[in-house]
């Protein structure tokens, strides 16, 4: 939408006045949409057979008796959500301010990364129902301290913008390894009763802290003078998130998807 409205429909004086909000209006259109697609959507076998089951507790408060299944989470989540933001929200921010691309070749190379790493989603959970969900979660977790810090440290002083496309699409080929299975992954650790609860609260609350501050502690470091310091911190976070993943259990074949208590 973006590129659409620089390249066709408004000039570089009009999106900057009034245009930029036209997106805003139009995602908030969409979420108006898929709240009425939810509604309509058959619920699952599984649910179904948890509706008739007494309840005993609300689901908040049933949420006590798994308190690993939530520190999990929680775990799961802080280094991808991180990553994530950063080659997704602070991406164009970055590039534009960083590397010095322009509006227009930010915006494609944005969104030719966001295409590429489209593509990468059904690959890589098709390759965790091989493999299983644990080992794609060490290789991301492996790869992003690896090379968190190169591909930011060489994003800054790309020579263009299809540089600039090949290094993050290379950052998507690591991020895709949480961003494939992330969902599934924490919904195979709580039972029916308690699922949407379970992943839903430390999520928001995990991706509000890690993921929706990762632009502003980046344009923090670079404000101080320290720009650099950004990349050691995400390093840090997903580093943390590696330990949660080498040590849980496989939710392919641990699976609680089959549960309701």
């Amino acid at each position: 939408m973006l590129l659409l409205l620089q390249k066709v429909f408004l000039t570089t004086d009009e999106l900057r006045a009034w245009g930029w909000r036209i997106p805003f209006v139009i995602g908030a259109a969409l979420a108006i949409i898929a709240a009425v697609m939810r509604r309509n959507l058959h619920e699952t076998e599984a649910f179904e057979a948890a509706k008739n089951l007494p309840r005993r507790q609300s689901s908040l408060r049933a949420l006590f008796n798994y308190p690993r299944e939530v520190l999990l989470v929680v775990g799961l989540t802080a280094g991808g959500s991180a990553a994530f933001y950063t080659y997704t929200t602070y991406m164009q921010k970055f590039l534009k301010l960083s590397v010095g691309l322009s509006d227009n070749q930010t915006t494609t190379v944005t969104l030719s990364a966001l295409v590429f790493g489209i593509i990468l989603q059904p690959i890589y959970g098709a390759i965790s129902d091989r493999i299983g969900r644990k080992w794609l979660l060490i290789a991301f977790g492996v790869c992003g301290v690896l090379f968190t810090i190169p591909i930011l440290t060489a994003l800054q002083s790309a020579s263009g913008p299809l540089t600039a496309f090949l290094l993050i699409a290379a950052a998507w080929m690591i991020v895709s390894g949480y961003t494939s299975i992330n969902a599934v992954v924490k919904a195979e650790l709580f039972p029916t009763k308690v699922r949407a609860t379970g992943v839903g609260v430390p999520y928001a609350v995990t991706v509000s802290i890690f993921g929706g501050t990762a632009e502003s502690i980046a344009l923090w470091f670079k404000s101080i003078g320290h720009e650099a310091w950004f990349s050691y911190y995400l390093t840090a976070v997903i580093a943390t998130s590696l330990i949660v993943y080498a040590t849980m259990r496989d939710t392919r074949d641990h699976s609680a998807m089959g549960r309701h208590e």
